[in-house]
């Protein structure tokens, strides 16, 4: 495969549709009633999903400077199992599980874990709020796959 460079400096005008979907998606969420910590929670966990280096160490930066705890990105891999979470995180975190992972849950390939994946109605999120979720998903998924595809540097 041939490496093309950044997406972001090939195709400029596409990147900065993209980078004003992902802030008309924040404002959405914002206006919903979520909070930044769940909007970095749902980026992060994406991100972790696709094994986004880049937008893990920004969007973990950004989820610290707005008061994020070590012991809950800690256990955010397995937040299923910890009781760190409020039901409306968890129900933001199913939803952006299900997107991120829309090829597995499509072809039934992903075993179902529990009720709260089920992302038509997952209380307690009003649908203006699981409009947003689905947004910052579909949009952190986007910038997951130009940061990987275009091979930004992860340097310490």
């Amino acid at each position: 495969m041939t490496h093309l460079g950044h997406l972001d400096s090939a195709v400029p005008a596409a990147y900065q549709s993209l980078l004003a979907a992902g802030k008309a998606a924040g404002f959405a969420a914002l206006d919903s009633g979520l909070d930044m910590l769940l909007i970095e929670l749902v980026r992060i966990r994406s991100s972790q999903l696709n094994g986004c280096a880049f937008c893990l160490r920004m969007h973990t930066r950004d989820s610290i400077a707005h008061g994020e705890t070590a012991d809950r990105l800690a256990v955010l891999p397995a937040w299923r199992d910890s009781g760190y979470f409020s039901p409306t995180e968890r129900a933001a975190l199913a939803v952006a599980e299900e997107i991120t992972l829309i090829a597995d849950v499509q072809n039934d390939r992903r075993p179902a874990t529990s009720d709260d994946t089920d992302s038509d109605a997952p209380e307690p999120l009003t649908p203006e709020q699981l409009a947003a979720v689905r947004w910052l998903t579909i949009v952190i998924n986007a910038f997951n796959r130009i940061a990987i595809t275009s091979h930004y540097d992860v340097s310490p």
